[in-house]
């Protein structure tokens, strides 16, 4: 078991890749398991994020700017060599139908392992929202393609509506939620920043691949839930305690890494994946070293008063969390947002009403999607025969 305080990891002058480390042969869209492809974008994401905030702490911090650097080089080099992993037998709607559920089995996890009852509620929130984007990308993949969803989820997630996506444009003030405080439990920290990483990586490639179609609908639905995805961020980056310095923030944010690295490690079906699971999180406890000594020299504070004995909390489960979202689904759905605070839709804040009224006003890319879809199993097969049998 890894403890924080006493691993090194690998220093970080042995950290070092070649081009063929960084693009090596990339996982099996149907031969590997479904997880392995949760387990690379959800890592990717904190990679990425990684990377964004060592940018802000690079621009704060005229003290720590070489080692900060040192650090931001070899965070990109292991996002290329995660992201590569997911090859071009995927088309676009085929990695977004991942990014789904990526973001919907993870989340509920998450709601699960939180100590704190309002953060958890604020994980089933939003969870229910990236369950409809999975049905909504799902009908988009019949559309244009004429696939079926369950070739990338491989059964381990519901394919259905939830609270739909017409209703989750909401004012910006509506969006926020109470932060954790100076007191949070490690646990707490590390699933917000984990979820605020995952969004924003989610958010950011709907940005890009959606000018790339030619299909109106298709365009118009990456533009509406990139929309949702930037409401996400902002909805699980304030939990996020405001008084946590940068330096702080980089410090929690690499046992953030190790966390889910050393989660994704024990989990791991296939050995090539496991050994860069493994590999990164000696990197990562390595990264760890330079930030506590940053933390120490810079702020003059004791890492311990953060990472307590160096234990890690449990981890994300990366398995099917069916049981527990359809729960969610049929008690939570009708939740709305005012304020911080989460309210029955009658209760809802009034200005996300007229916000919601007035982008929606020409129509709702989300709803003309799936007008004429519903998930079957078996798809073409499975239709014909219904229409013959209904003949």
């Amino acid at each position: 078991m890894v403890n924080l305080l006493k691993d090194k990891g690998t220093p970080l002058a042995r950290q070092k890749f070649t081009w063929k480390e960084l693009v090596g042969k990339p996982i099996s869209k149907l031969d590997d398991d479904a997880f392995t492809r949760v387990r690379i974008i959800l890592l990717n994401g904190l990679e990425l994020d990684s990377l964004r905030t060592k940018q802000v702490a690079l621009r704060c911090n005229r003290e720590a700017r070489v080692q900060i650097a040192q650090l931001m080089r070899i965070e990109q080099h292991q996002a290329t060599a995660i992201n590569w992993l997911v090859g071009a037998d995927h088309s676009p709607i085929e990695t977004t139908i991942g990014y789904e559920q990526t973001a919907i089995e993870v989340t509920a996890s998450v709601a699960q392992l939180e100590p704190d009852p309002y953060l958890a509620q604020g994980y089933r929130y939003a969870l229910l929202e990236d369950f409809d984007h999975l049905y909504r990308y799902s009908a988009l993949l019949d559309r244009l393609e004429g696939k079926d969803a369950n070739n990338i989820t491989q059964g381990y997630t519901d394919i259905v509506p939830a609270r739909a996506t017409l209703f989750h444009h909401r004012a910006p003030e509506h969006e926020l939620l109470e932060p954790y405080g100076p007191d949070a439990a490690l646990a707490t920290k590390l699933h917000a920043l984990t979820l605020t990483g995952g969004e924003y990586q989610t958010h950011d490639y709907y940005m890009n691949i959606g000018p790339v179609f030619a299909d109106p609908i298709a365009r118009q639905l990456y533009a509406e839930i990139a929309s949702v995805e930037s409401q996400h961020i902002t909805h699980y980056g304030s939990m996020l305690n405001p008084e946590e310095t940068t330096l702080e923030k980089l410090l929690i944010g690499e046992v953030c890494e190790i966390w889910n690295y050393a989660g994704a490690a024990a989990q791991e079906t296939n050995p090539r994946i496991k050994a860069m699971w493994e590999r990164f999180l000696d990197y990562e406890l390595g990264h760890l070293q330079a930030a506590m000594q940053l933390f120490r020299e810079v702020e003059r504070r004791d890492p311990a008063e953060l990472l307590g004995d160096g234990t890690l909390p449990a981890f994300i489960e990366f398995k099917s969390q069916r049981e527990f979202v359809r729960r969610v689904v049929e008690t939570e759905t009708q939740l709305r947002k005012n304020g911080t605070d989460f309210v029955d839709e009658a209760q809802e804040g009034r200005s996300s009403l007229a916000y919601r009224e007035h982008i929606n006003s020409q129509g709702s890319p989300s709803e003309t999607v799936s007008a004429t879809y519903s998930w079957m199993p078996g798809t073409e097969l499975m239709r014909m025969r219904t229409e013959r049998e209904e003949a």
